[in-house]
């Protein structure tokens, strides 16, 4: 018998039990699928998209797409490169304090990105289970930012060892990506637009199914480095 997914994280308090839409509402669905043609009719007018490396996403697998953390508009982008009708099955995991504190804000990010509620702080390790039951279904792509924050400078930060932890021993393909031009768009501190060329890198996939969660480290760096070798690319 297949094991329901868990759709709750809860807080510190009851009334913090944080809910994400149901996967297979058709409303939902179809609301979702609207919202992204347009944004990605925006994103070709308005910061002249362009993907390199889509073929590295061609998979009917359950997978993880991490990347680099410089604005809220990289999420949207990293969706933006898959096809419309997996967007129900790709769950973007997002910042239980900032995204999920107030009903409005709660529900754009459920719905524009699919967000799914990350405890960064208290509840790291419910946070990561709710990640590994997602991946344990066929299909589901997770989209991590490994940083854990967005980086103001542009450098890109260390990577936090829970993606590690998360893909550690797991038949689970690792895709690296890097996000170019997105912080000039829609830097951080900041609510208006800028336009910008914004380019998304696909990296080949890894696997890390011979690690064993001492590893967490190691994997978390060696995905930092496979992200950064792809700014290098033309």
């Amino acid at each position: 018998m297949k094991k329901p997914l868990p759709n709750t994280i809860s807080g510190d308090h009851a009334s913090a039990d944080i809910r994400y839409p149901d996967k297979t509402g058709r409303v939902i669905s179809v609301l979702r699928a609207a919202i992204a043609i347009v944004i990605r009719a925006l994103l070709r007018l308005y910061t002249r998209f362009e993907i390199v490396g889509h073929e590295n996403i061609r998979t009917n697998r359950s997978f993880v797409m991490v990347a680099n953390h410089s604005s809220h508009l990289d999420a949207v982008c990293l969706l933006a490169a898959l096809p419309i009708r997996k967007l129900g099955r790709a769950f973007s995991a997002a910042a239980e304090d900032y995204f999920f504190r107030d009903l409005s804000r709660r529900w754009i990010a459920s719905v524009v990105v699919n967000a799914l509620p990350f405890s960064r702080h208290h509840h790291v390790r419910e946070s990561l289970e709710v990640c590994r039951d997602l991946l344990g279904e066929s299909g589901t792509i997770l989209v991590v930012f490994p940083e854990g924050t967005r980086s103001t400078t542009g450098e890109i930060q260390a990577f936090r060892p829970g993606i590690g932890a998360l893909v550690a021993g797991r038949d689970i393909s690792v895709i690296p990506c890097y996000l170019e031009g997105t912080a000039r768009v829609w830097p951080k501190g900041k609510y208006l637009f800028r336009p910008h060329k914004v380019r998304l890198i696909i990296g080949e996939s890894r696997q890390y199914g011979s690690c064993g969660r001492a590893d967490a480290g190691l994997i978390a760096s060696d995905l930092r480095n496979a992200v950064l070798a792809l700014r290098s690319k033309p």
